[in-house]
């Protein structure tokens, strides 16, 4: 199925960002009417700070979402909003951002609630965020890190196919203390079978 990436290489999503659907989740750029529901989200104990520095209000989720429309119109990240197809409540957020000026290589950083873990929502939703950073930004190397207790999130890069590259000792300060992060990547010629078409679609 490598070769759907032909089908997503002309999207400018600088300009805008398309709405991804796969089978289980719809992906949309974030705007303030889900301010509620990623103050709920990003409040978790296990929650990923995407940037934050003070704990999540209206104030500082209202701000991480204008962050993300001015990082996507200046081609340095792009972020998801990560909802059920049935009922479109909001259970994740994903973000991909630059680590060159090319954006060949890029980190990328996602949480999805506790009610939708090992649902399959987390693999559908990167499917379609790693294809959509393959074929159309043109990202070649995709790095994740990830806490070394966190077995869930471990285990499910594994499933994906991301290669753990090591162990950055005590790289991230975390309730109060430094702790380990396993770095992990993927590659664009590793992508393979997860490939999902992303290119423009009738909504």
């Amino acid at each position: 199925m490598g070769s759907d990436n032909t089908l997503i290489s002309t999207s400018n999503w600088r300009a805008e960002l398309p709405v991804l659907a796969g089978r289980s989740v719809v992906l949309r750029e974030p705007t303030t009417h889900d301010l509620g529901p990623l103050v709920d989200l990003l409040s978790m104990a296990d929650a990923t700070r995407f940037g934050l520095d003070e704990p999540p209000t209206d104030l500082t989720i209202q701000q991480l979402i204008e962050r993300a429309v001015r990082d996507r119109a200046n081609g340095t990240a792009f972020t998801y909003v990560i909802a059920l197809a049935t009922t479109r409540a909001v259970v994740g957020l994903v973000q991909m951002r630059q680590l060159d000026p090319a954006f060949e290589a890029a980190e990328w950083e996602c949480t999805v609630a506790p009610s939708s873990r090992g649902s399959g929502v987390f693999l559908d939703a990167v499917r379609l965020v790693g294809s959509f950073a393959f074929g159309s930004v043109g990202v070649h190397r995709i790095e994740a890190r990830v806490l070394l207790q966190n077995g869930r999130a471990n285990g499910a890069l594994r499933k994906l196919g991301a290669v753990q590259e090591g162990i950055l000792r005590r790289s991230l300060r975390y309730g109060g203390e430094y702790v380990d992060q396993v770095l992990w990547s993927v590659l664009k010629e590793d992508w393979g079978d997860h490939w999902v078409p992303t290119g423009p679609r009738v909504h």
